[in-house]
């Protein structure tokens, strides 16, 4: 069993600042329904973000919002694991939600998962650059749980970096190729992806 917490409320100023989560591609999906959708199969998903979610976009879902809001993302993870702590699981789905290609890693992370021994607190993806991307893993909830408690006794958790929080965590590493690691920073990104964007986006 797993659940899921998808990230989605940064502020995109390489965007202009618009709501990125809402680009949508060629067959009319937005980026976070693509998350959405990946994350269907969880027990049960969180988003992170504004409240722009309908209750029909998938079976269980919450929305929360970090504190305080922009707080970065070890505070949107502390929140949204605090949002979904009565569901039990063993393993936590950490997304971000402008991955383009989510629908398609997020099942090899979870076979990989589904393989760890018990020294084994996380599947991670890697991209061809040999990037760890901290935000398109899988990590066992009891892991994070620990992690977040011991920084949050030592800083506060707002501006803390996931690299912080999670650097040395015992993990399997799955390389994935580009296509399924790529998200959206910029305009060209966006472009590159087939997304469709407001007129703010070109200037």
């Amino acid at each position: 069993m797993w659940k899921a917490v998808i990230l989605a409320g940064g502020r995109a100023t390489r965007l202009g600042g618009i709501d990125k989560c809402a680009l949508r591609n060629e067959a009319g999906e937005s980026l976070l329904q693509l998350a959405l959708q990946a994350c269907r199969p969880a027990a049960v998903t969180v988003v992170v973000g504004e409240a722009r979610v309908g209750a029909t976009d998938t079976a269980a879902l919450r929305v929360v919002r970090e504190a305080p809001e922009y707080g970065g993302p070890v505070a949107a993870l502390a929140a949204g694991l605090a949002a979904v702590d009565d569901v039990p699981a063993e393993w936590t789905a950490l997304v971000a939600a402008d991955l383009t290609g989510i629908r398609d890693a997020l099942p090899v992370l979870l076979d990989r998962a589904a393989d760890a021994d018990g020294a084994t607190d996380a599947a991670i993806a890697v991209d061809p650059d040999g990037r760890t991307q901290w935000l398109l893993a899988l990590y066992r909830t009891a892991a994070l749980r620990r992690r977040l408690t011991a920084m949050d006794a030592e800083r506060p958790l707002e501006g803390a970096s996931l690299r912080a929080l999670l650097a040395g965590i015992p993990a399997a590493t799955v390389a994935l190729p580009a296509h399924l690691c790529a998200d959206v920073d910029t305009a060209e990104d966006a472009r590159a992806a087939g997304l469709a964007l407001p007129e703010v986006a070109h200037a």
